[in-house]
């Protein structure tokens, strides 16, 4: 599922995973993701228009809340703003060819991380125990369909001097100007392809479960959702929409999305490292080449940032390591989260939310249902 490490996030450190590191930060630096806001607020207004639209079509009366599958809602959004950014593509709201890829890349998401005891008992290797390898490799062949797909798409263009100027087309240019040796035991197609679906796959499944958690809490908690919407009445007012600009002026909203992620990070434990030296952790000897796992643990103190300088709070981990897209996974968030609450009203519709434990890399996602008005019908 990772092209034989060239995903470089769950590559071995060494030259290739040093030059990806480096590429990666560039293509996801505040630079290129404020390149791309007007995407995000397209999609955004798309987005919400689907939602009034749902609203106009199954409302009763004109003041009547309707209940709608918020994280049906939120992960078409998110999912649309990745592919949007990354490779120039989007489903509509309940497309069942965007359904379908949603689930598939959750398959790839679910699978790296989980346990599997055929890793442990070495005579249980030649056992597919649950069916798990077959699930890795169907995972595996459908996703590279997909991306051949969008790459020779993304090439097509090219020759036609038609580009979109998605990250893929940037991938592409870098390995236009790249040597045979600088990617040596992989072809360009691959890095290309492998660079693309860690973005996708580390973006949309985390975000959305991110967003999820952040509107779940806030509708059991309305004395909160009321303050965050009395600051976006405040400093944005009814009569614009929100913009990526008001957020720096959001203090509550950003302290909100902070508290859910110190809660319910999208990941209860960071991907395994590898300790490259020997070493010595609170008083405890790590030796060299031991398998590392970091627990994700806000206190009072206001300056405590989610960019891994803080170790109280570490949702996007710390260090070489760090995810390298937190400027694009932050962004997103705040700016859907802010223009939710501004645009409608929403009210908790079930006590029964689906609070599964987590497997693989990420956290489940709760299960639950919302009623939602617009806050001024007329608008859209």
């Amino acid at each position: 599922m990772a092209y034989n490490y060239a995903m470089f996030g769950l590559g071995p450190y060494g030259p290739y995973w040093q030059k990806m590191r480096k590429i990666t930060r560039e293509l996801l630096s505040v630079h290129h993701i404020e390149m791309f806001e007007h995407l995000r607020i397209s999609e955004i207004k798309e987005s919400v228009g689907d939602i009034y639209d749902f609203w106009l079509k199954n409302r009763s009366f004109q003041s009547h809340m309707v209940k709608i599958d918020i994280n049906q809602w939120l992960g078409c959004l998110t999912q649309n703003i990745v592919l949007r950014t990354i490779v120039g593509k989007r489903y509509e709201w309940n497309d069942k060819n965007g359904i379908q890829f949603s689930e598939r890349i959750r398959t790839v998401t679910g699978q790296v991380g989980k346990f599997y005891l055929r890793d442990y008992v070495s005579f249980l290797r030649w056992l597919d125990w649950g069916g798990h390898e077959k699930a890795m490799q169907e995972a595996a062949k459908e996703t590279d369909r997909i991306l051949t797909e969008w790459l020779g798409e993304h090439k097509l263009r090219r020759k036609a001097k038609d580009e979109q100027h998605d990250i893929m087309d940037m991938i592409l240019t870098r390995m236009d100007e790249a040597t045979s040796q600088d990617f040596e035991g992989f072809d360009p197609d691959t890095v290309v392809k492998a660079t693309s679906l860690t973005f996708i796959s580390g973006a949309a499944d985390s975000t959305r479960m991110t967003l999820s958690q952040v509107v779940f809490l806030l509708i059991s908690n309305p004395h909160v959702l009321q303050k965050a919407r009395d600051e976006l009445n405040n400093h944005v007012g009814r009569n614009r929409q929100v913009e990526e600009s008001d957020i720096k002026n959001l203090v509550y909203l950003q302290a909100i999305i902070k508290e859910s992620m110190r809660l319910h990070p999208s990941s209860q434990l960071l991907p395994p490292r590898e300790s490259v030296e020997d070493c010595e952790i609170g008083g405890y000897n790590i030796p060299k080449d031991t398998l590392l796992i970091a627990n994700l643990f806000l206190t009072s103190h206001q300056n405590v940032d989610v960019m891994g300088n803080h170790y109280e709070l570490l949702p996007f981990g710390s260090g070489r390591r760090r995810c390298p897209g937190i400027f694009f996974g932050l962004r997103l968030v705040q700016i859907a989260l802010a223009t939710l609450i501004h645009r409608f009203e929403l009210e908790k519709a079930s006590d029964d939310p689906d609070d599964k434990s987590a497997t693989g890399l990420t956290n489940s996602i709760p299960q639950f249902k919302i009623l939602l008005k617009p806050i001024t019908s007329t608008e859209k």
